[in-house]
């Protein structure tokens, strides 16, 4: 009995590591689209971009680990009926329940698993990501300087450089500077350097030369060894580098410092993304008990199980969204925080009570009884 239910633990975790990496890997380039501006706009290496992409998979994969719980069990299912597999363990004696509990210690590890993403992985990795995307996003280095191109990265600013040499050193560098109409100017220098003085941008100029028109026409001329230009006043507000509620472990959630604004401001709606970071791997049992209960609950069909599986797949997939409308709910509604964790365990009482009328073994003449226990 340990040995067939070895078996049927290993035709649900196949499956179920199988559709998480393909389901992973389209909201993975997905997400990549999103991201393609590291590369077109701040051009960032593609390593980079990489591994941006790469830490951002951990909430992706605890948004689809209870759909990828419910077609794993339900394709490890229904090719056991398909196959005949599961009409032969009844007819030797296999109850329902020794075909129901290796599925659902499967969906146990699965919980475990969500759970640790959730309240260890997650808010790791994308606190990483949210530090390297903002570090990218204020690199003037890589957002200014394109050897050979005339750029403006904000109203009133153009910079050019004719080549970047090592160590960043710019050749031949021009920029126009026309925030104050009245008065525009424009920097022109033989070398150059961008670098950050006490977290503030700038660009060291050497050997260069300052030109104001005057509103007469004429020109003021102003030679330097050295120039410093700050360029602070172009990096955007939003900028900013501020922990989301996704970036957060759960005890910045339940208990933000509400000194601070942004914290005071937010601190509902990080309540409810710190209650469904633990009740959120509820729903991957409550979407195996629906598969179990499409498949098992009932009379055997030879005419296999399509009309069933559609009707739990709908089913599975409302699940899901009511439950991330019951989190987005949360948000304005502290109160209603206990419903994402009442919702799944009503969900698995109510499949679970399905389950309690089990596929009736199918009534076989003795030759086809013998053949099919033969197999």
């Amino acid at each position: 009995m340990k040995a067939l239910q070895a078996y049927l633990f290993r035709q649900g975790m196949i499956p179920l590591l199988a559709i998480l990496g393909g389901l992973a890997g389209v909201a993975i380039l997905t997400q990549g689209l999103n991201q393609l501006d590291l590369i077109v706009d701040q051009r960032q290496s593609t390593l980079a971009f990489v591994w941006v992409t790469l830490l951002s998979m951990p909430q992706l994969i605890s948004l689809i680990m209870p759909l990828a719980v419910f077609f794993a069990v339900t394709y490890a299912v229904n090719r056991m009926h398909t196959e005949s597999e599961i009409a032969v363990a009844f007819a030797a004696g296999v109850s329902p329940w020794q075909i129901v509990s290796p599925i659902m210690k499967l969906a146990a590890l699965a919980a475990l698993a969500h759970l640790a993403v959730n309240v260890l992985i997650q808010p790791a990795s994308y606190r990483e990501m949210r530090e390297t995307v903002h570090a990218m996003r204020t690199d003037f280095a890589a957002s200014l300087v394109r050897a050979g191109e005339f750029t403006t990265p904000a109203d009133g600013l153009t910079f050019y450089a004719r080549e970047v040499g090592a160590g960043g050193v710019l050749r031949d560098l021009f920029i126009d500077d026309r925030r104050n109409t009245n008065r525009p100017t424009t920097y022109t220098a033989r070398t150059g350097i961008i670098v950050t003085a006490a977290g503030v941008p700038a660009v060291v100029m050497r050997a260069g030369q300052i030109q104001q028109p005057k509103p007469d026409g004429a020109v003021d001329l102003l030679d330097f060894d050295q120039y410093t230009l700050e360029l602070g006043a172009f990096v955007a507000a939003d900028d900013e580098y501020i922990l989301k509620p996704s970036d957060r472990f759960l005890a910045e959630l339940f208990f933000p410092d509400r000194t601070y604004y942004y914290d005071q401001r937010n601190a509902d709606r990080f309540l409810a993304e710190g209650h469904h970071r633990l009740s959120s791997p509820l729903l991957d049992p409550a979407l195996a008990l629906i598969a179990l209960a499409g498949l098992l609950a009932g009379d055997f069909s030879r005419r296999g199980y399509g009309r069933r599986i559609a009707i739990a797949a709908g089913t599975a997939l409302i699940v899901r969204i009511f439950a991330l409308g019951i989190q987005a709910a949360c948000v304005d509604e502290p109160a209603l925080n206990p419903l994402q964790y009442i919702f799944p365990l009503v969900v698995s009482g109510i499949a679970f009570w399905m389950l309690q009328a089990p596929q009736k073994p199918v009534r076989r003449t003795a030759p086809v009884a013998g053949l099919s226990m033969a197999r």
